[in-house]
Parts: C-alpha cells; structure tokens; sequence
C-alpha cells in the first residue's frame, strides 16, 4: 500500500526514529488488518499483543488498507470519547473520506458513513438531536418495557420447553430484544425475524452489508411513514413529534441507530451473561448464597465482555498527542472498549470481581454514552429472570471447551449455547403478572416413575447437604420440602 500523507505517523515531518511504534505504518509493515483472522480468531489476544508492541493506542488499518488508530488504554478512550473539541465524531473530517479511498461498495459504510443524526454530531446540533432522541426515549415507560420482555420471553420459551433442550443464542438472546425493540418503536412483530439477520449482517460488514442496511432503512421509511398518517404511543411517533423539529430523514436514522446499537448490544449482553450462569460455578454460588444480585453480575459481564468490543469512531481535528503517539487531522480512532476494560493500569488484578462497578467503558463515555444502556440492562435482567424461573433446572448441555465465538471488528459473540433441562408443558400465553402465574402449582409432563433423577451436586461444593439452588427451587415450585425428593 502507498502511503497517504494524512495516514497515521506519516507526512511532510520528519521521520520518526527507527524505535518509534508508527514507523511501521511507513513501510506497511506489521500493521495488523482488523477485519482479519487474527481478530476473528483471538481479539483480546490480538489486543494485549498491540498493546505490548504499542502501548495504549496502536496503528492498525482496516477494509483496502484505510489506517486508523486502536486505542487499548481506559484513560486513552475516556480522553477521545470526552473531547470532542480534538476528536470529532462527524466522519467527515475522516481525509480518507475526502480522498475518496472510502468506496461506495466499501462494509465499513453502514457503521461509520456519516449519517443526519446525534452520533455524527457535536456542539449544538448534537444538542438538538441528542435531545429530541433522549426525552422520547426518556417517555417510555419502564414497566411496560418490562411486560414487554417477560411475555416475549414466555412465548419464546414456550416454543422450546417441550423438548427438554434449546440452543439459546438462536433461539433466544438473538429474538428477544428485537421482539422488544419493534414494539417501542411501533413495527408489528413480524418484523421481528427479518430485521434480526439483517442488522446483524450489517454491523459484521460482510459483503451483503450494504443490502442489509438497505433493507433495514426501507423498513424505518415505511414505520415512519404510517406513523406521521396515524401516530401512537411509541418512539417513532415521539420523534416526530418532538419541538427539536427533526426532519424526516434524521426521524429514520435515529430510529436505525436504536434498532442496530440496542439489538446487537443486548444480544451480546445477554448471551454472555447466560454463559456465565450455566459456567460459572463462583456466579451460581453467589447468586444462590444472595451475595450477587443479577444485576451486579451484569455488571460483572459489562467489564470482561461488552456486548461491543471496539466502537468507530472518532477523527482528529488538529495535530495532537495521544499515548505516546503522533495523530494527524483526519486521523479515525477507534474506541477500544473491551482493551481499555481490561488494561493493567486500572486493573492490575483481573481475576478480581468488578459487582455493581460501573465505571467500565462498555458503553462508551462523554456526550456520546449510550442513550438506552438502562433499557439494555432492564431486557437482560427482566429476560433471564425469567428463563430460570421458567426453567429451574438449566443446565449447560455440552462442556463449556466446546462453546466457540464469532468476531466482526466491532464485537464477539457466543456462537451457540446448547442448555438442556426437565421438558414441561407450555405456558398460557397471556402472562401479565408473571409471579401469579410462574408461582402456581404447576402438572408435570412426565409421569412420576419417568422422572429424571434429581440433579448431583457441584463437584467441590462446600455443603455436600446442600442441593443445587435450581433443584431446590424446581422443588419449591412443586411444593415441597427443599430436602424430599424431586
């Protein structure tokens, strides 16, 4: 690749010395491709080893060679991601941008072409957008968020409880939210399914992105379109509403902004977390023991593995200094979320629990922190809540060395969750008090002598009188005494 004089640690100065960590971008020598294998195999690897090369920002580059800094230190993205003044988020200060290397077919567009909304903003007319998205958002009514969750959750649960057996990415953590996030946006369920694959193949940036985002604009068009003839009580109906007098273009974009970043972020969310509760013998016994509420333990999840490992992006305005390295205007910087959460300068010990801290970077920080974070967090605790009431037993079905991971450049996700647990009879689908119904007596499918056994202990357990909490909560439902038989 030729050198640009804009790309980063190059230009009309003089070179840097041979030991400088940009010298490399000179030559395109050991410039690691983010949208590459090494990333898609091992991306917390690939991040330790850039920031053993570089410290906390390293040159990488990404789709046809476009250079752009990793920032891998926490107090680095605090800095970018506060700043607006030196690090812009409108992409057009991007000189790759105005060079024309950005392609019109380029995967990289849907995420980080400059769009008519608040992320794309700052100074006042981040102001007005920011708002306008904020207080509609901020009319959404918490409970009824929540009645939107547990019912989904008991219709996607009563599609696989018969079985004995679900793989819970798929058949889950992927339907959930969206299902959720038609409803506050006021699209009919059956969006829901199509509207999954596609914003996931969009935010990857895979050779069908540019269809994918097609797809899912055409679908906000035609949501905003009914609702400016017949407005309701839901977010696309508020935004158009709102005094910031949004045109109908930037109605559209905000409300694909919350459909991809709420959809993709909650899934991760919510598939890690399930992990950890079939995995982790430290968060089951906790969670038992009533020392760890499940909203701590999200927390727990935000720190290790949030849902987006990197977000694009920010551009320089001016010549500066950031770790150590030289950034030219025009720069792009990528926040590092997952590489700044785990670096040693804030957590030399990353063994130990991070409970109910939320001062991690998993969504960001400064005027572009994540808007809906709270409604995210609700979906997950509200949704898996629910799973275990439903199904006490839960149970990894497959050894935890067996789970693999899919990477894109902006997140990790669990590939497959295979559970497993005592098939039961679907539940009445009309489900408003959950607790009414979840703590009734309830008929067992299989006939008594077909039972299964009852769970065995936890290798190591401390108590060995003590039953799993699972068992003795299937036991509680049944009526009986913790100590009797299942």
């Amino acid at each position: 690749m030729t050198s640009h004089p804009d790309d980063p640690g190059t230009g009309t100065a003089d070179l840097p010395p041979t030991r400088c960590p940009v010298h490399p971008a000179l030559s395109d020598a050991g410039l690691v491709d983010l949208l590459g294998p090494e990333n898609e195999k091992d991306p917390m690897g690939l991040y330790e080893r850039l920031r053993a090369e570089h410290g906390p920002v390293a040159p990488i580059v990404l789709d046809g060679g476009i250079p752009a800094w990793l920032l891998l230190g926490y107090r680095e993205n605090l800095e970018v991601s506060r700043t607006p003044s030196r690090f812009s988020r409108d992409s057009r200060h991007w000189h790759a941008w105005k060079d024309g290397r950005i392609t019109a077919d380029s995967p990289l567009l849907p995420v980080v072409g400059w769009q008519p909304m608040c992320t794309f903003a700052d100074g006042d007319e981040h102001e007005r957008l920011r708002a306008a998205l904020t207080e509609s958002m901020g009319r959404l009514d918490r409970r009824g968020i929540r009645r939107h969750v547990t019912r989904f959750t008991h219709q996607l649960v009563n599609d696989f409880c018969a079985h004995g057996g679900a793989e819970l990415v798929t058949a889950f953590a992927q339907q959930l939210p969206m299902l959720v996030l038609t409803q506050l946006l006021g699209m009919p369920d059956e969006y829901g399914p199509r509207l999954v694959e596609a914003t996931r193949d969009l935010m990857k940036g895979t050779e069908t992105a540019l269809r994918s985002d097609a797809y899912v604009t055409d679908a906000l068009q035609g949501l905003v379109d009914r609702k400016r003839a017949d407005p309701g009580e839901d977010l696309a109906s508020w935004l158009l509403a709102h005094p910031s007098g949004l045109t109908e273009e930037e109605v559209v974009q905000h409300l694909r902004l919350v459909l991809l970043t709420g959809n993709e972020t909650t899934t991760n969310l919510m598939a890690n977390t399930l992990r950890m509760v079939l995995t982790d013998p430290r968060f089951r016994a906790s969670l038992a023991g009533g020392h760890m509420t499940l909203p701590d333990a999200i927390e727990h999840v935000l720190w290790n593995e949030p849902p987006l490992t990197v977000v694009p992006g920010r551009w320089a305005t001016g010549d500066t200094e950031l770790g150590g390295q030289r950034i030219r205007a025009g720069d792009m910087l990528l926040l590092g979320l997952a590489a700044g959460n785990v670096d040693p300068a804030i957590r030399p010990d990353i063994a130990a629990p991070m409970y109910g801290n939320r001062s991690h970077l998993a969504f960001s920080g400064g005027p572009h922190e994540c808007p809906g974070q709270d409604i995210g967090r609700a979906i997950t605790d509200t949704a898996i809540d629910t799973l275990l009431l439903r199904l006490p037993d839960l149970r990894l079905a497959v050894d935890e060395s067996e789970l693999t991971w899919l990477s894109s450049w902006i997140s990790r996700h669990l590939v497959a969750l295979p559970a497993e647990f005592m098939p039961r009879r679907p539940e009445p689908e009309s489900m408003e008090d959950p607790a009414a119904t979840l703590f009734a007596p309830r008929p067992r499918l299989l006939p008594e002598e077909e039972a299964p056994e009852a769970v065995p202990e936890e290798p190591g357990a401390t108590d060995p009188g003590r039953v799993p909490w699972w068992v003795a909560l299937w036991r509680w439902l049944l009526g009986r005494p913790s100590g009797s038989a299942p």
